[in-house]
């Protein structure tokens, strides 16, 4: 794939990667774009298929995300939704980088969708779970890989309660989720760097520093 190089974005629900996010597409706007992902869900009360929430453009396989759009809305997940045996075929078909199944239901990034984000000269975030990135690092997409952690099991679950989103039962299966994603992201080579977001300032920039070097080629070509 040409373009870009994309970034990887991992790690549990709650670790705060969402706010490390919006904070970047703020101070570097017109840099950064999302490839939407596919999912068998239900659409949730607001979301349009291939939209989200502020029903934004669709451009082909994925959709490019305003950054106004994105820090109006407390969550920017935003689906293509398709039936099961749409998903099915289209990974047997070789249509995705990666895919992986969560409560029952399936989630994927297409190939076209990261492509299309790259053919606008934009950094493509890819925000998926640690099966996610071990499935990427099986094709020749040549991303920086990066994982935000929680200081700690305890502060995640009271992130996670906080928010009052969550029953008891979904909210156990996210922190289960959580405690296998910490463990596997120590694991050496995994990812490029490994932020552990205790402090969101100092979080910011140690996810700024690895990123900077391609945030200025895309800056540079728009010149």
């Amino acid at each position: 794939m040409s373009g870009p190089r994309p970034v990887v974005l991992s790690g549990p629900s709650g670790a705060g990667k969402s706010t490390l996010l919006k904070r970047l597409m703020k101070e570097y706007e017109g840099v950064f774009g999302f490839s939407v992902s596919h999912t068998t869900r239900n659409p949730r009360p607001g979301e349009v298929n291939g939209k989200g929430l502020n029903c934004l453009p669709l451009l082909l396989g994925a959709t490019l995300l305003p950054v106004a759009d994105v820090l109006s809305s407390v969550s920017s997940e935003d689906y293509h939704f398709v039936t099961r045996e749409k998903m099915h075929e289209a990974i047997d078909n070789g249509e995705f980088i990666e895919n992986a199944e969560f409560s029952g239901n399936m989630y994927g990034t297409s190939k076209s969708s990261i492509e299309d984000v790259q053919a606008q000269n934009l950094i493509c975030i890819l925000d998926v779970d640690i099966q996610g990135v071990k499935n990427i690092k099986q094709t020749d997409l040549n991303p920086i890989y990066i994982s935000i952690q929680p200081p700690s099991m305890e502060i995640l679950e009271q992130r996670l309660r906080d928010r009052k989103t969550e029953t008891e039962n979904s909210l156990q299966k996210r922190l289960e989720a959580a405690r296998i994603d910490m463990e596997l992201s120590k694991e050496p080579g995994v990812f490029d760097l490994v932020i552990i977001n205790d402090d969101l300032d100092e979080a910011y920039e140690k996810l700024k520093s690895v990123l900077i070097e391609e945030i200025q080629k895309v800056q540079d070509a728009k010149k």
